[in-house]
């Protein structure tokens, strides 16, 4: 284990930052996932990030209940919506072979950069103001007594939380980096309630998820690894929400759009340079 102590750290500053913008900090670990294991299979790679998405995600939303930011109904019906994609999902990555899984990934690493980039925090619009059959109508009260009323299409919202379960675990980066914008910008959620409402979702749809990668036996060899980054980020989790509060995250969001473009194309070179090979 002693060799592997580094990962302790990492694992801090991914729970920090992916609880800060509500996302859980998979799409950040999976790809130093890639580099780092680039013998590994998919499998027992997604396997390991999605377990420690999973304390990541039961972390903030631990703090994120505490200050009642969480839509717990509309919540557990997104992650209803989930599990049976999430559930797909990681059965389908142990049947694709890894030179295949690193270009999807490669390609899915730089569409997220861009749009990290060139849309680097969300701002409040104007709500379309959903009515209908299938729109619903909320309101959640924080705990420092901000109230926000919002209404939303639940239809569509199911829909896409079942595409989000499927694409989050079959590529292992836990899927609040899809959710969060979906909530805030096709939704209409306020942004501090899409960030704290996608962790509880993450926190059921990355448990779903590991619970099925641990009946295919993904965890034999990588139980020291999610470990270590769990405790890291399960402490790391706790010091993001609370910087949610006072940090503004463009250029911070916008760095790290910079990182994932270069670990995207670190992977698709050494994918195809493996294929020439």
């Amino acid at each position: 284990m002693g060799s592997q102590l580094w990962l302790l750290p990492l694992g801090f500053l991914i729970g920090a930052f992916g609880t800060l913008i509500g996302a859980g900090g998979g799409f950040v670990l999976m790809p130093l996932l890639l580099l780092f294991y680039s013998d590994q299979r998919p499998e027992i790679l997604t396997s390991i990030s999605l377990a420690v998405t999973f304390f990541n995600a039961l972390s903030g939303s631990a703090a994120y209940a505490r200050m009642r930011r969480i839509d717990y109904r509309s919540g557990l019906m997104f992650a209803a919506a989930t599990i049976p994609g999430a559930v797909f999902g990681a059965l389908h990555t142990a049947s694709v072979h890894r030179r295949v899984f690193d270009l999807i990934f490669g390609v899915v690493l730089l569409a997220v950069s861009v749009y990290l980039f060139w849309q680097p925090a969300f701002r409040r619009k104007r709500p379309r103001g959903w009515s209908g059959r299938f729109s619903l109508t909320r309101t959640v009260t924080t705990a420092d007594g901000e109230t926000f009323t919002y209404s939303f299409n639940a239809a569509l919202g199911l829909g896409l939380s079942l595409a989000v379960g499927y694409f989050s675990s079959f590529l292992g980066i836990g899927g609040g980096i899809i959710h969060v914008p979906i909530m805030a910008r096709l939704l209409d959620f306020p942004v501090h309630v899409a960030t704290a409402t996608s962790h509880f979702v993450l926190a059921i749809m990355t448990l779903v998820g590991t619970l099925v990668h641990v009946a295919m036996g993904n965890f034999r060899h990588s139980f020291t690894q999610v470990l270590l980054l769990a405790a890291g980020v399960l402490a790391g989790a706790q010091l993001g929400a609370v910087l949610s509060n006072h940090v503004r995250g463009r250029w911070i969001i916008r760095g790290l759009a910079t990182a994932l473009a270069f670990v995207g194309v670190r992977i698709l070179a050494a994918a195809i340079g493996g294929g020439a090979g």
